[in-house]
């Protein structure tokens, strides 16, 4: 049984869009890779996926040089044609912006490492230098954005450091212009070491003795004869008196 005629409308479904879309690109890169081998014809072919996703196939080295040949081709049969009006040339402008758009953006792949399939060794090599150069010098914009960073935290540190100087040493002004304020001003009560009074260096008490005691009566020892006080000087006698 024979397949029938796919009528030519857009595939609503997204998945059998998405599968539709993956074996028809790879029959139509087949199809040019086979006429470029077998008609030795220079061939290039360009896809872009409806998310913008960029495939090409190229029969020469370099997709560039194909698209370069092509420009020149199509724009001398204009100019054989007769002169190019100024809406021919700002389409003329437009290609070549469009194209280096799209070498861009392929290159940006590239550089996110997509797309590399197609890329030759020599092509490779060159773009992990460019990785290399571009990764030294975001490394070295780091160090610097590091080191000017540490130096103003340094700056900062040393004028605090300069503020607290000043500060210990205006305190230190102002503690001395403050009068020492004697004990008796602030109402707190002096305690002095007590000395003995001038009576109590020359004088001693007289203590009840028997054998220094006049008209001493042995019946009544518990009773004291004390001398009469207008013998003595509050109780006190004299050193050279005992």
């Amino acid at each position: 049984m024979g397949r029938g005629r796919v009528e030519l409308k857009r595939i609503e479904n997204k998945i059998n869009r998405q599968v539709t879309f993956a074996k028809r690109r790879n029959g139509l890169l087949k199809k040019a890779y086979e006429l470029s081998v077998l008609c030795d014809a220079e061939v290039a072919l360009i896809i872009f996926s409806n998310r913008g996703k960029l495939y090409e196939f190229c029969s020469s080295s370099s997709m560039m040089r194909t698209i370069d040949k092509y420009h020149r081709c199509n724009y001398s049969a204009i100019d054989a044609g007769g002169p190019i009006c100024e809406t021919q040339s700002g389409y003329q402008e437009y290609l070549k912006l469009k194209t280096r758009v799209e070498v861009l953006q392929r290159s940006q792949r590239n550089l996110l490492g997509e797309d590399l399939a197609p890329l030759s060794t020599k092509e490779l090599e060159q773009l992990e230098g460019q990785l290399e150069m571009s990764l030294k010098q975001i490394r070295t914009t780091k160090t610097q954005c590091m080191m000017d960073q540490l130096a103003d935290l340094q700056k900062r540190e040393q004028a605090l450091a300069e503020m607290n100087k000043a500060l210990i040493k205006k305190l230190d002004e102002m503690n001395s212009e403050i009068p020492q304020r004697q004990p008796w001003e602030t109402g707190q009560q002096c305690h002095y070491g007590r000395f003995p009074s001038q009576s109590e260096a020359f004088f001693q008490p007289l203590y009840s003795h028997s054998a220094l005691q006049i008209g001493y009566n042995p019946q009544n020892s518990g009773m004291v004869n004390t001398v009469p006080s207008s013998q003595n000087l509050n109780g006190y006698l004299p050193g050279w008196m005992l």
